[in-house]
């Protein structure tokens, strides 16, 4: 049950990551913080690398590598955009809706199939973020549901969540042709190196604020590689839908976060909402 605890250290590490991504965009443009988590992780993964032997890759590897690469820049990109266009206790425990799409990738990609239970647990996502928006309900049953689509924060934040839903089965992939440690550095190296050039040419000349402000990046970069630490390596010893279940607790602490430090309203109904969710991400991952 190792990997139990793994995972469990991947939802909280994630939380503080999207924490900190939270404050920098205050002040920092979204690609420019989008960058920042792979550029700023890289340098705390490398360090791990005298310390771990290096596998023989297999040639799975690197188409692995690459798709799971290029979905990831998207992925980083619209993330940091959702969470800086709305509330991290509306947006965040968005990504919940990742577990619903692996039931349709896992099985297409990787043949992991989860059981009928876990048709229970996409009626409770749905249901859990028909709550984040409850107070709606006043003005009609659909309500909450057109509140939350007519943000655009949650808008971007499925399309970011079914891109992930694709890159956990890459990663699995990736992870069992090579190494977990190995893959997070080659993964990570990968998107800082893709995400460069977009950050430089659409942060409008703000692309010096990587250097200067590190002192507010630095903390995501941080969290963003013990995050993939962990997570690479529960992957590597269970099912992914149920590693990526245990990891979106982290949408749980994140309205927490939402609430203590940046004074979120509304914090009752979002975690509620988010509590829902998480039920529901544990019935596909027992599924």
């Amino acid at each position: 049950m190792f990997w139990l605890v793994l995972a469990f250290g991947a939802a909280l590490f994630e939380s503080l990551k999207d924490l900190f991504s939270k404050k920098g965009l205050q002040q920092i443009d979204p690609y420019i913080v989008a960058w920042a988590m792979p550029l700023y992780a890289l340098p705390f993964l490398l360090a791990t690398l005298p310390f771990i032997d290096i596998p023989e890759i297999g040639p799975r590897f690197w188409p692995a590598l690459a798709g799971s690469g290029l979905l990831n820049v998207g992925a980083a990109v619209l993330f940091m955009k959702a969470i800086q266009r709305s509330d991290l206790s509306v947006t965040v425990p968005l990504v919940t809706f990742t577990p619903i799409f692996l039931l349709v990738t896992s099985p297409i990609m990787i043949g992991e199939f989860p059981r009928p239970l876990g048709l229970a647990g996409v009626a409770m996502i749905v249901l859990g973020s028909y709550a984040l928006h409850l107070r709606e309900w006043r003005h009609g049953v659909l309500a909450p549901f057109r509140a939350l689509l007519a943000d655009r924060g949650p808008q971007l934040m499925l399309v970011a969540a079914l891109l992930w839903s694709v890159t956990a089965n890459l990663d699995k992939i990736a992870v069992q042709a090579a190494s977990p440690r190995v893959y997070a550095v080659a993964v990570i190296a990968f998107v800082a190196t893709a995400l460069a050039p977009i950050a430089i040419w659409r942060s409008q000349g703000q692309a010096r604020i990587i250097a200067t402000r590190w002192r507010a990046l630095l903390p995501v970069g941080f969290f963003v590689a013990l995050t993939l630490s962990v997570q690479f390596t529960a992957i590597s010893l269970a099912l992914v839908a149920y590693v990526v279940a245990i990891k979106r607790l982290s949408t749980v602490l994140s309205v927490l976060w939402g609430h203590l430090v940046f004074g979120e309203r509304g914090v009752g109904e979002r975690a509620l909402g988010a509590g829902v969710m998480v039920v529901g991400v544990f019935l596909i991952a027992v599924s």
